[in-house]
């Protein structure tokens, strides 16, 4: 069992990841960048803080569920005298008053269910990265924490002394804990909490209800969707790749990163897959937030990656007061990618804005005030697409000019001709159909091996990377072009591990890389689908399922020999990859009627 085997719950403002014994191991507030209230995921063996715990004394077994459809978990927990308890854990999220309710607040519920259970309840918040929260005096009915960033009271009808001095007691009537703002509670408190897990159980599977869902694997597909909507800070529209920092790569690797930040690659391909299942939602508030970003650079550069408002500087620092990830740092906050140059952004801006001026359901279609800014975006990416950067697997100490960032500048150009197309601009779209043909014209001579019969990863190299394989969902290559099929078998012959795929297996800045990326094995899946191989990609997809934690998710990375996950989580493009490959491979629904 993966030691990753963590449950997300959240509410697109906040979130936290509950390990297998429910006790919330790692939470942020105001917001997912924040600082960590609960840090024990990241404190090594000084576990014994930055947690939330309810146990139950003499505890023998722990069961774990969502309730359908939502992100609101359930934890049944049996002692050794077969009493048990049921503890439901949610953030409050649903419309109230016309506006969206989702607090910086988590709501625990505990009840018995058979027996005279005991439990006790351990709260121990940090602040400022892993230093201790200590209670402020006072208070019948809560506990107070004056954080630094965010002041925070837990509000409770379970007797507030037992709770402070986490002393065992009796679990003779359902309870309540709401942690939240520093604020008072002016509600009925028991009643407030379960129209509040009513109204957000409701608000879940309704957006549940509206996805347009393959027949098969639909377990799977609704998880990943519930858990990349959690990804979205719904307030501006960013997507964040993962809920965490720092969980490294491998064990000992020092390659460890913050992921709570919104990069325009990850941000892409969530809501490219999101926008498979009709959740448009997501999209509209995405584009929303990317609006803002091309307004903000007038024309010029594109970062990787933004803050969750759209903030440009994220400076990377290493924190000293959590140990990392079991004892494995350093502990890392900000991302200093955010200074690198990546041309495939410019590609992935324009084709996340192109589905806006073809599709008549969004409340807000793109206009051509919209494409005459998106227009500079794509000058941009004519320009530099044959200039060095720092590519998708963001190289810090070597820029070579790379085939898969090439080929987003020949996208971005390309889809642009489209949407002039659409609005009844020719002459624009005759601009930019020229403008991708000479892009195409010199990475089909600068990248094409012809002594291998296959495309590079970087211009006038002899490279192999996993990203080749997008040169088919681009629509650069069809399925039967020889020039993708020599590319695919190399891609898979040099990079595949067993049931596994490797980014690239050359050295980089941290040396050899030693874990799959799981995303580029889903790659690897559509490739495999489009070229005729279905029953190997059927295969390999359900080899890939079986490897999620027990909450239906994944990581960044996997060990190609253990199966054992690592990197951040749960990580949007291994998502991705979930449904992407299931409508896919999945039989129509006709096929059920």
């Amino acid at each position: 069992m993966s030691t990753l085997d963590l449950w997300p719950i959240g509410n697109c403002q906040v979130s936290a990841l509950l390990d297998r014994a429910g006790t919330m191991v790692w939470a942020c507030v105001p917001r997912v960048d924040g600082d960590p209230l609960f840090s024990s995921l990241l404190g090594g063996e000084e576990r014994a803080r930055g947690l939330w715990a309810i146990d139950l004394d003499g505890e023998v077994s722990v069961k774990q569920s969502y309730q359908r459809n939502t992100p609101i978990l359930v934890t049944r927990k049996i002692d050794d005298a077969g009493n048990v308890i049921e503890i439901v854990d949610f953030c409050p999220r649903f419309q109230r008053l016309g506006r969206a309710y989702r607090p910086v607040a988590y709501v625990r519920m505990v009840r018995p269910v058979s027996g005279s259970p005991r439990i006790r309840v351990r709260l121990r918040p940090t602040q400022s990265w892993g230093e201790a929260a200590e209670p402020l005096p006072g208070g019948s009915n809560h506990i107070r924490y004056d954080l630094p960033a965010l002041p925070m009271r837990l509000t409770t009808d379970a007797p507030v002394t037992l709770v402070r001095e986490e002393r065992m007691f009796r679990l003779e009537r359902p309870l309540v804990f709401f942690f939240g703002p520093d604020e008072p509670f002016t509600d009925d408190l028991s009643r407030a909490a379960n129209d509040m897990l009513r109204s957000t159980a409701a608000e879940w599977q309704e957006w549940v209800r509206g996805l347009a869902t393959p027949v098969e694997w639909q377990d799977a597909v609704i998880r990943a969707a519930i858990s990349l909507k959690l990804c979205q800070h719904e307030e501006t529209g960013a997507i964040v790749a993962a809920l965490t920092t720092s969980i490294p790569e491998h064990a000992g690797s020092q390659r460890n990163w913050d992921y709570r930040y919104c990069w325009i690659r990850d941000a892409y391909y969530t809501v490219q897959a999101l926008n498979r299942l009709g959740a448009l939602d997501v999209l509209e508030g995405y584009l929303s937030y990317l609006r803002n970003i091309v307004d903000e650079a007038r024309g010029g550069h594109i970062q990787p990656l933004y803050g969750l408002s759209g903030e440009a500087r994220l400076e990377e620092r290493i924190e000293e007061g959590l140990a990392g990830y079991r004892g494995m740092g350093p502990v890392r906050v900000g991302n200093q990618a955010y200074e690198q140059v990546q041309h495939d952004a410019y590609g992935q801006i324009v084709l996340s804005n192109v589905q806006a001026f073809f599709d008549q359901r969004l409340f807000r279609m793109a206009t051509e005030e919209d494409f005459a800014a998106l227009e500079k975006v794509g000058d941009r990416a004519f320009d530099l697409f044959d200039q060095p950067d720092a590519g998708l697997w963001e190289l810090r100490t070597r820029k070579h000019v790379h085939t898969y960032s090439a080929a987003m500048c020949w996208a971005a150009c390309d889809r642009l001709a489209r949407a002039a197309e659409a609005l009844g601009l020719e002459d624009r779209a005759g601009h930019w159909s020229e403008r991708a043909a000479t892009v195409r014209g010199r990475i089909e001579k600068a990248a094409w091996r012809e002594d291998s019969q296959r495309i590079s990863a970087t211009f006038e190299g002899d490279d192999l990377d996993a990203s080749l394989i997008q040169l088919l969902d681009l629509r650069f290559f069809t399925p039967d072009d020889p020039r993708f099929s020599g590319t695919l078998k190399a891609v898979e012959e040099g990079l595949r591990r067993g049931s596994h795929m490797l980014r690239y297996a050359t050295e980089d800045d941290f040396g050899l890389p030693e874990t799959a990326f799981n995303v580029c094995t889903f790659w690897l899946i559509e490739a495999l689908k489009a070229t005729g191989r279905e029953a190997d990609a059927r295969a390999l997809f359900e080899e890939m399922l079986s490897r999620r934690t027990s909450a239906g998710l994944l990581s960044e990375d996997i060990d190609p020999q253990t199966g054992e996950l690592w990197g951040n989580y749960p990580q949007t493009y291994s998502l991705v990859g979930t449904i992407n490959c299931a409508v896919l491979l999945s039989k129509p629904w006709s096929s059920v009627r």
